[in-house]
């Protein structure tokens, strides 16, 4: 990552932004409503968190058969993908409730999902959503040597396999937070003083850090270990199953939205400018799908909408059906990209294609 600070075009003759803004704010005057959530998104987090917690107690207190724990496993981790693109992702966006306190605590479901508050939201407000798309900012492009994501990354001969063996490594994203991830960004996050809001306390930061973790393990691989009559590396193998589970939904979905033959990768200008201002940076590097299929839109959070939500991070997802007309519909008369896949199958097909494209040796491409 480069530590070259960057700005955003102030340029926008046409005044898209000022245009979108207004018509949006307008919708949520008309009809009354607030732009966070509402009982709706209540009832979705009482339900993601059954899906995820109930058969983790159910495999504590009932003589379940093996296969069928295996089963709990996977509904676990469905439940964790769950929770963590509709409950942890508006609470830490702050657009769950209109208290602070409340988006705090959803927010703060980021650890039992094996991840950290601070670290998501330097990873994922400040450098995903400022810098989207931008190679050496956005972290979310970065896959060490073993994914090529970008025609700006460094080719390696084993890319050209990618779109065969990249599904295998994307069920590893959370578990990766749990073992590895958490240590390394908070590392270098506190080493360059960044921060989304005001810069934490190191000490009392690690010591959050560790302190959670310990507890994670505790709950999720020591109890069951003292509870459970089954052999400790089934216990780790349903643990793994569960986070695999968890970390290839979340992967597909998040892949799906930037790392896409339609979603563009600039580069700033030697003096660190970007071409765009940075909504219709947004829009550029942005794409949706599915946004018509009502069991996508509802279990992924609206992360289906990922333009929408780049545009108006701080608006709860459950408003993103509503106002994404008025998004694309403005986008298209100031003749601007809208960018979208009309079904998952569509969108999952562009992106290993796309994958494929990045493998191949760059002279070679086209």
């Amino acid at each position: 990552m480069t530590n070259q600070m960057l700005s955003f075009s102030r340029t926008d003759s046409a005044k898209f932004f000022r245009t979108l803004n207004k018509r949006v704010n307008e919708y949520f005057k008309e009809n009354n409503i607030k732009r966070t959530g509402n009982w709706k998104l209540w009832v979705k987090t009482i339900i993601m968190f059954s899906i995820f917690l109930a058969p983790y107690f159910l495999l504590l207190t009932l003589d379940i058969p093996q296969w069928a724990q295996l089963l709990l496993t996977i509904v676990m981790g469905v439940g964790m993908a769950g929770v963590g693109m509709n409950v942890m992702h508006d609470g830490n966006h702050g657009s769950f409730s209109d208290k602070e306190w409340i988006n705090n605590l959803m927010g703060s479901s980021i650890y039992i999902l094996a991840g950290n508050v601070y670290n998501w939201k330097v990873q994922h407000n400040v450098l995903h959503h400022t810098y989207t798309n931008i190679h050496g900012h956005d972290e979310d492009l970065e896959a060490g040597r073993i994914l090529r994501f970008s025609k700006h990354s460094e080719w390696q001969w084993h890319h050209r396999f990618q779109h065969y063996y990249s599904i295998l490594l994307y069920g590893l994203l959370t578990i990766n937070w749990a073992i590895t991830t958490d240590w390394k960004q908070m590392r270098s996050y506190m080493k360059r003083k960044l921060a989304y809001g005001k810069f934490p306390n190191p000490v009392a930061n690690w010591s959050k850090l560790v302190i959670s973790k310990i507890i994670y393990i505790s709950i999720w691989i020591v109890l069951p270990m003292l509870i459970l009559d089954l052999a400790w590396w089934k216990i780790l193998l349903g643990f793994f199953i569960m986070h695999y589970t968890a970390g290839l939904i979340l992967s597909v979905v998040f892949q799906l939205a930037h790392v896409m033959e339609d979603a563009e990768m600039p580069l700033p200008e030697q003096d660190g400018t970007m071409k765009n201002t940075w909504a219709i940076h947004q829009l550029k590097t942005t794409v949706n799908f599915s946004t018509k299929n009502k069991i996508v839109n509802w279990f992924t959070g609206g992360l289906n909408h990922q333009v929408e939500h780049h545009i108006f991070p701080h608006i709860s997802h459950i408003h993103y059906t509503k106002i994404s007309k008025i998004v694309k519909e403005t986008a298209l008369e100031f003749n601007l990209p809208y960018n979208e896949y009309k079904t998952t199958r569509k969108a999952i097909i562009a992106h290993f294609r796309y994958l494929r494209e990045m493998g191949m040796k760059p002279a070679l491409q086209s």
